[in-house]
């Protein structure tokens, strides 16, 4: 059940994960919010930020999104704080008070709830220190941690030069104090490594917890190195990850630490060896030559886990010949009106509804509204317009939901859409709302210069394919065929207009055909025989939803388009 309807279900008091703070917590799991359901309208608030309100209930959902984008309020600084006790816990943890006197940190005594205990603490405050956004509290004795406001930027961004042209990214505020103190420009995680990883990867669940990158983009655009000093374990390897595919891998390089972080290799082994570790950093394999050691991570997640499969399609009879792997490119061919561009855009609805992933949309022949309303009926398996079509509480959730996970690229100043302005855009969105699909759709609407065809081609999907990898998404063109086609009337990679590159540079190779009553789909090339694999596969097409499903789930209805 679906957080919509289990609040249009709900007829008494209930908790919920707060949207504005719970993405920016360690415990994002706890159900800090309380909702009350009175008659036709919600009630809401939250014991740990203290948002608050009441919405209609129909509305509830458009309120929680507002609710997690909205700019958080200043919380005013603590009026009574005590100096000696930062010097004091500074220096226990090898930290010369001096050396970062223009970091906003503040001591005092603070109520933790894991211990029902006021302590002396240390707070560290994230934003403008005189109105701060936040201020996480950590006891000086033990680990206890609390919150007040919600974290969402780095940690020392105030403090930087905005011409910086290196950067150091690390974990935690006493990482980036550690190295602040020895001269280093760095930036902190405001909440840290994730808590849940998949293929030793962020969880695609989690990707709207790192808009602070895009907080912080012209200073990362702006710094021609920027170098990753995480903890020294598989959570702080994921966050590496994710952040160099948001920031792109060119410029990434790595640190490897004696001790599980930064603050350790200070304590234990001093200023000069965490220092000559930081210079030490190797640049993220991306182009050059490494050793096998620089792989150890992919290598031990291999040995571990196997190799990665390909996300599901969501259509059980199409997985063994297709799925959907990062880093790759899938080109999608047919003839006009074949439903190639329909197939795509419900493969990428069933992967968000599944695993959460975000995609970019260049679409140049549909014009954006119309294309919404094809992916909500998607959503929801009810046709947009017309008879039996979804009911307006079914349409907010869609748009909800689809605003949640597209977004599309579109030149309102009316020039012609190059692949590079595609790209630029497409990294902006990986950035901000850390997409993981793009699709173009078609490509002949970009302008490919004054090359050869041949040539504009081959370099256009070259840029793709090393974006892809770069970044670590995958990549759909859609592409027509040429006139001239094989007697049996299926258009393959080899018969797309203008390139041989078109098979040759494709890792997924895909011909959505339309042969009498039926819808065939051919995969004609699968690079990698744990992602897909050559073959044919016939499914039934939904004609008010344009959704397919698996020939043994069709139904006897005029609707459907089968094969009886």
């Amino acid at each position: 059940m679906n957080l919509q309807q289990a609040v249009l279900s709900q007829t008494r008091n209930s908790r919920i994960r707060c949207p504005v703070c719970s993405g920016d917590r360690k415990k994002s799991h706890l159900r800090t919010m309380g909702i009350t359901v009175e008659d036709n309208r919600v009630v809401y608030q939250c014991f740990h930020c203290n948002t608050s309100g009441a919405i209609r209930k129909d509305r509830f959902m458009y309120q929680v999104k507002e609710l997690s984008n909205q700019n958080i309020k200043p919380i005013d600084p603590p009026t009574s704080v005590k100096p000696e006790i930062v010097e004091k816990f500074l220096l226990s943890r090898g930290i010369d008070p001096q050396s970062v006197q223009d970091y906003p940190i503040v001591g005092g005594t603070k109520w933790f709830g894991d211990i029902q205990s006021e302590v002396e603490a240390i707070g560290f405050l994230y934003g403008d220190s005189r109105h701060p956004q936040a201020i996480k509290w950590r006891s000086i004795e033990g680990k206890s941690f609390t919150q007040q406001g919600s974290a969402r930027s780095f940690f020392g961004l105030n403090q930087l030069p905005q011409d910086s042209t290196e950067l150091v990214i690390c974990e935690g505020e006493m990482d980036v104090l550690a190295l602040a103190s020895i001269g280093f420009p760095v930036l902190g995680c405001p909440n840290g490594a994730p808590q849940k990883i998949s293929d030793r990867k962020v969880d695609p669940e989690d990707d709207g917890k790192y808009s602070f990158v895009w907080d912080a983009r012209e200073l990362i655009e702006k710094a021609e190195k920027i170098i990753f000093c995480g903890d020294q374990d598989t959570a702080g390897e994921a966050l590496i990850e994710e952040l160099a595919r948001r920031i792109g891998r060119a410029k990434c390089w790595k640190v490897t630490l004696p001790e599980k972080d930064a603050n350790e290799t200070l304590q234990k082994h001093g200023a000069d060896a965490l220092r000559e570790a930081v210079l030490a950093a190797q640049p993220l394999p991306l182009e050059g030559v490494y050793s096998p050691s620089e792989f150890e991570a992919q290598i031990l997640s291999l040995y571990d886990d196997g190799v990665v499969k390909g996300a599901s399609t969501g259509l059980s009879t199409l997985d063994p010949l297709y799925t959907v792997l990062p880093g790759q490119l899938s080109v999608f061919t047919g003839l006009p009106g074949s439903g190639k561009s329909e197939l795509i855009d419900q493969i990428c609805v069933n992967i968000a509804l599944q695993k959460g992933w975000r995609f970019a949309i260049a679409s140049f022949e549909n014009p954006p509204a119309m294309h919404i309303a094809k992916l909500a009926e998607k959503v929801i398996g009810k046709p947009f317009f017309g008879q039996d079509r979804m009911n307006e509480e079914e349409r907010d959730y869609a748009l909800q939901f689809l605003n949640d996970h597209f977004v599309f690229l579109q030149s309102h100043d009316g020039a012609p859409s190059t692949v590079q302005s595609i790209i630029d855009r497409t990294k902006a969105a990986v950035m901000r709302m850390g997409v993981r699909g793009l699709i173009i759709d078609p490509y002949n609407y970009l302008d490919m210069g004054t090359d050869s065809e041949h040539q504009a081609i081959s370099k256009m999907l070259t840029d793709i394919v090393l974006f892809c990898k770069s970044h670590d998404l995958h990549a759909w063109f859609v592409a027509h065929p040429a006139k001239a086609l094989p007697d049996s009337g299926v258009p393959k990679g080899q018969h797309i207009s203008g390139s041989a590159a078109w098979f040759a540079k494709a890792d997924m190779g895909v011909t959505v055909h339309r042969n009498k009553n039926q819808t065939e789909v051919h995969v004609w090339k699968s690079r990698f025989k744990w992602v897909g694999s050559v073959g044919m596969v016939d499914l039934n097409y939904h004609i008010p939803t344009g959704t397919y499903s698996d020939k043994q789930h069709w139904n006897n209805s005029s609707d459907w388009d089968v094969d009886l």
